[in-house]
């Protein structure tokens, strides 16, 4: 494997359309002079959106349907600055077999504005390892100048969701923006542990890989749980009979424009399994397993968005009809539904899908713990803080 060199794989059809030249609508960046409102149109050298023939690979130069593309004088800029001494691309000697002179890494950090401390927890945990060339924070669904101010004195540029809304047109907005080999993903609420890049870097080398994960502890109620994979390489089999939380999209690590976040993930869940799922079924995922991420679960967007997390778990089975087909799998994909249609009160729904489960595996323990909550016999709320705090969910 050598990150200067791009893999024999089939053009990605999730890929996203060009970013254009226009904010995303309610990015509520104000413009001034083409600008945005106190950002220089003079990005730091090196920094900043690349000429029309530099564009990431992959992405066309037609706009996106309803994305119009006016003169690139009104394209914002993003926020730049010189990178913090220490960031950047390691000497040679430094580098695993096979990662060439010119490997950098950009980090994509998607952000809501609501979490500033942990944002900026994240981009220090992120600057402090070997490999980053830039790091680049996508505003979505808040002012891009609100975010700059929380990431103030941080050497990273700050941009506004140019594609869908949502955390899967964040991720993609984000990896277009980098000019990088290789693009990893770190959610706002996530910390990445010393060392965290260089371990998979290595691994990536030692199975020819092209993306990597990592091992992670779960941080909840003031506790460390280690989630480990068992394994050095992760494939698509193994990621159909179980959703392996290790595999987490703050692990993420892949070769820039061979893959994209699929933005028709409803309310962006299970959009990062769907990534991992199809990246593996090109190729086994290089795994470092051991913690080497910290995922806080205290402050999650998804969790109990039951609507959301029913829809899905639904588009899953309909993208891939083989988790249907694998018992284990299957009834683990049942069982969340059936507990999701019980935390709604719909105690019909969830004995269904709960009947699903049984019949599909029968020691699927979802299922009576649904049946529980549908009953009215615990609250779904204490069954979830109960798992987390063994570093699991439902």
């Amino acid at each position: 494997m050598t990150p200067s060199t791009t893999p024999p794989f089939p053009p990605d059809p999730t890929r996203p359309e060009p970013i254009s030249d226009s904010p995303a609508v309610g990015a509520g960046i104000r413009t001034r002079g083409g600008h945005p409102e106190g950002i220089s149109g003079s990005p730091a050298p090196g920094v900043g959106t690349p000429a029309r023939g530099n564009r990431p690979e992959g992405i066309s130069v037609s706009p996106a349907p309803g994305v119009g593309t006016p003169a690139r004088g009104n394209r914002p800029e993003g926020i730049s600055v010189s990178p913090a001494p220490g960031v950047g691309t390691p000497a040679r000697g430094n580098r695993p077999e096979g990662i060439s002179d010119n490997s950098a890494v950009g980090v994509v950090i998607p952000t809501r504005g609501d979490r500033a401390e942990w944002l900026r927890d994240a981009v220090r945990g992120v600057l402090a390892q070997e490999y980053v060339r830039e790091v680049v924070v996508v505003a979505d669904g808040v002012d891009a100048q609100t975010v700059a101010g929380q990431v103030a004195g941080l050497p990273v540029r700050v941009l506004p969701n140019r594609l869908s809304p949502g955390l899967p047109g964040a991720r993609n907005t984000g990896v277009a923006a980098c000019a990088t080999d290789l693009v990893a993903f770190c959610d706002d609420d996530d910390v990445w542990l010393p060392g965290k890049l260089t371990a998979q870097v290595a691994a990536m080398a030692a199975a020819g890989a092209w993306f990597a994960s990592c091992g992670i502890e779960v941080e909840y109620g003031g506790r460390l749980v280690p989630r480990l994979a068992g394994t050095g390489t992760v494939t698509a089999d193994d990621l159909v009979r179980s959703r392996m939380v290790m595999v987490h999209s703050s692990t993420f690590l892949f070769r820039r424009g061979a893959i994209w976040v699929d933005e028709s993930a409803p309310g962006g869940q299970n959009e990062d399994w769907d990534l991992a799922l199809r990246a593996a079924k090109l190729r086994p995922i290089a795994c470092a397993d051991r913690p080497l991420v910290r995922v806080r679960w205290g402050r999650s967007h998804y969790v109990s968005r039951w609507p959301d997390r029913i829809a899905g778990l639904e588009w899953m089975l309909a993208r891939h009809p083989e988790l249907a087909r694998d018992p284990r799998g299957g009834a683990r994909v049942y069982g969340q539904l059936a507990f999701a249609h019980a935390a709604l009160r719909r105690r019909r729904t969830a004995a269904r899908w709960a009947a699903r489960t049984i019949a599909a595996r029968p020691a699927e323990l979802r299922a009576p713990l649904a049946l529980a909550v549908a009953a009215g016999l615990l609250p779904a709320s204490a069954v979830l803080s109960l798992l987390h705090h063994r570093g699991r969910g439902i």
